[in-house]
């Protein structure tokens, strides 16, 4: 079966599907014709995969279970500790918070040096903040991908400034170069429109919301 019945079947999307590919927790058939072909053990695998990550269980743990490392208690169990973690986090960064507001201080006389000292030794015992200090990831992408492009059009267009150069130097009738500076147009356009759709899927953090189903 093709993705798109796939997609139905799980009611997840292909990007997800993708991202479990790349991520070795799907090893999908090819067809004669080299596409993906999908079956019912396929769907079934997905659906697993789902369950397991509603529940939050991480893309490591679910690789190992299907490895036959981890069995599903042991996910199970490690889950739980988890969870257990992220509870207790909550509930003292919940207290925290209602210290601050039993404090009736305004934004203007709070001790803000005091404050965010009092955070870093409760996050040295296990309270998990946000942190505010972290790099613009998608940022870090666009920059890639510009700079991946960048050097797709430099490797393009530099033989084409030397076959250009080599016509100044040599009588060469232009209908013989056509086919090539064609190429290159084609080229040059096909990395731009690829970089502009890899700018528009960073932006949507498509990928980031892949990796979260």
């Amino acid at each position: 079966m093709k993705i798109k019945q796939v997609e139905e079947l799980v009611d997840i999307t292909r990007k997800n599907i993708r991202f479990y590919e790349e991520q070795g927790l799907l090893s999908v058939g090819r067809s004669e014709n080299g596409y993906r072909e999908y079956g019912m053990e396929d769907v079934k695998r997905l659906k697993q995969i789902r369950l397991l990550r509603r529940l939050s269980v991480p893309i490591e743990d679910i690789r190992q279970l299907f490895h036959g490392k981890y069995t599903l208690e042991d996910v199970l169990e490690r889950q739980l500790v988890q969870l257990e973690g992220q509870k207790e986090s909550l509930h003292r960064t919940q207290l925290y918070c209602r210290q601050l507001l039993e404090g009736r201080s305004r934004l203007e006389t709070l001790d803000v040096d005091g404050c965010l000292e009092q955070m870093d030794k409760l996050e040295q015992e296990g309270v998990m903040f946000m942190d505010g200090t972290h790099r613009d990831i998608h940022k870090k992408k666009q920059q890639g991908a510009v700079l991946g492009a960048g050097v797709m059009l430099f490797l393009t267009l530099v033989p084409a400034g030397i076959v250009l150069g080599i016509r100044n130097l040599v009588s060469i009738p232009m209908w013989v170069l056509l086919p090539f500076w064609g190429v290159t147009a084609v080229v040059c356009v096909g990395v731009v429109v690829a970089l502009v759709g890899r700018i528009r899927e960073i932006r949507g953090g498509e990928e980031d919301e892949a990796s979260k189903y």
